[in-house]
């Protein structure tokens, strides 16, 4: 044991007395082996879900926006240069035995992949484009254009993020407003569906900065968008055919015959200086992000989103969603539940370090989840121009808040394993308070709004799995941002992530 080792586990008092008491420790270490030690110490995200960078070419600029599982066991990555790589042995014991080979080049910033049918669809800037290997060289000799109904120009910020395929053969697209801002150019603001048969379909409007966009288990669709003008901080905004979810600089394209007869008449534009929830009362269209993440608490570029279908091969987050940040390179989780027939929830972090800013992500039936990132632009925590890392659960499961869900006078937490019922018990264990940002036309908003509910019960359930918090004055509209430092495991640890982030859209009834 080091010296280092022995500073963190012992306070300063023990170690003068073991200083001037040699031979206690000598019969302390005689009598409990040094694993002991080792347990008494809190287990951090890497006890539970490791990180392993793959070794990439130096070659190679894997800036990734897309990742893709192919049949044959290959792991397709595109990037924002245009390219798409194959990784072969992508499961391997180590990654570094993992190689590279070019599939395509000459496409434009690649922001989604998807395989059917022999085909590799890859969504870039102006269009979706599948993409085959009809001689079996490994490398793509045949490209069509499924769809290029949307317009660009040389704006930087003119992202495409494609989908894959959802439960009707559809691709779903997000479109950057041109320059984050405005929408001169077709579609700008807005999502597609594009069909088997190449045809677009207007589907919501009011897309702002894309970062990502994903299923969750239902095969319901979501994407993230980032903080800037009607977006006080980043979101998890679900795209239901019809809505329009936030920012009206694309609502222009409502004049078009086609959108009029796929989404009905222009809403109402949002009054700038409102609040979220104060304007969806009055605007039925308008859809309000089901989970904010507080900005710089959260991150601060929402990026992909993957969903644990893995049958608990990932460990005990079934059926959630994982979201990427960019800035920070890192992954939060998020619980989401339905509450008068809209989604909401809450957000936890899940695992920080990843070799440059998370961007494009793929979560394997087996449990493996993929990370790709890029700092290009943007810059990132991560200090890689581009990575490509992958994370694997060990078997062992964090002391987590598992959910968190919203009742008429409080919330209902619940754990991944079971708690100390004294210090779960104890009001004293929690912190609440609670804000919110402001929908307005300038860029961002600071937090505003705030109130401080007094939690005024906290009962354990009889199995030690969750506890019911009462509090005095929930404030619907705003994240309630609920600390649980106090709360120990029935095997005397703390939290892996104290801090949860609840968007109150509505309060139950």
């Amino acid at each position: 044991m080091t010296s280092s080792s022995l500073n963190a586990i012992f306070p300063l008092a023990c170690r003068t007395l073991f200083s001037r008491c040699g031979w206690l420790l000598v019969c302390l270490l005689a009598i409990v082996p040094l694993s002991a030690w080792a347990d008494d110490a809190n287990p951090t995200e890497k006890d539970f879900y490791p990180m392993e960078a793959f070794d990439i070419p130096k070659e190679i600029m894997l800036e990734a926006g897309g990742v893709e599982l192919l049949p044959n066991g290959k792991l397709a990555v595109s990037t924002r240069r245009g390219e798409i790589w194959t990784v072969d042995k992508p499961f391997a014991d180590s990654p570094t035995d993992a190689t590279f080979s070019r599939f395509a080049h000459g496409l434009h910033e690649v922001l989604g992949l998807s395989y059917r049918d022999g085909w590799m669809y890859a969504t870039q800037r102006g269009e979706v484009t599948r993409l085959k290997d009809t001689n079996g060289d490994g490398k793509a000799d045949l490209f069509e254009t499924v769809n290029d109904d949307w317009q660009i120009t040389g704006d930087y910020h003119e992202y495409a993020f494609g989908s894959r395929f959802d439960r009707d053969g559809n691709i779903w697209v997000v479109l950057c407003l041109t320059g984050s801002f405005s929408s001169d150019t077709k579609y700008r603001g807005w999502c597609l569906r594009i069909t088997p048969e190449g045809k677009s379909i207007p589907t919501c409007s009011g897309i702002r900065s894309p970062g990502g966009i994903g299923m969750d288990a239902e095969g319901e669709v979501f994407y993230t968008d980032n903080q800037g003008p009607w977006n006080g901080t980043c979101g998890l905004k679900h795209l239901s055919p019809g809505k329009f979810v936030g920012h009206p600089g694309g609502n222009r394209w409502y004049d078009l015959p086609e959108v009029q007869a796929a989404m009905g008449p222009r809403p109402k534009d949002p009054v700038s200086g409102s609040r979220f929830m104060t304007e969806a009362a009055k605007i039925p269209e308008y859809e309000a992000a089901a989970i904010l993440f507080p900005y710089g608490k959260m991150g601060k570029s929402a990026s992909g989103i993957v969903c644990d279908t893995s049958a608990g091969k990932f460990g005990p987050f079934v059926g959630q969603l994982f979201v990427g940040d960019q800035s920070d390179s890192t992954v939060m989780r998020c619980f989401l539940e339905k509450v008068e027939g809209e989604y909401q929830g809450a957000c936890f972090r899940f695992r920080e370090g990843f070799g440059s800013g998370s961007l494009g992500m793929f979560l394997a039936e087996n449990g493996t989840m993929f990370v790709g990132g890029t700092n290009r632009g943007w810059g990132s925590r991560g200090p890689k121009p581009g990575s490509l890392d992958r994370v694997r659960w060990t078997g062992k499961v964090p002391f987590e808040i598992h959910e968190m869900r919203a009742k008429p006078d409080g919330f209902e937490l619940t754990f991944t394993k079971p708690v100390d019922p004294k210090t779960a018990g104890d009001t004293a264990s929690y912190q609440l308070e609670t804000y919110a940002y402001i929908y307005q036309s300038q860029y961002g908003s600071p937090e505003v709004d705030q109130t401080h509910p007094r939690i005024v019960s906290a009962k354990v359930s009889d199995d030690n799995l969750s506890v019911r918090l009462v509090v005095d004055s929930l404030k619907q509209g705003n994240i309630h941002e609920l600390v649980s430092g106090g709360v120990r495991s029935a095997d005397n640890l703390p939290l892996l992530h104290k801090e949860a982030f609840y968007n109150l859209n509505r309060i139950p009834k």
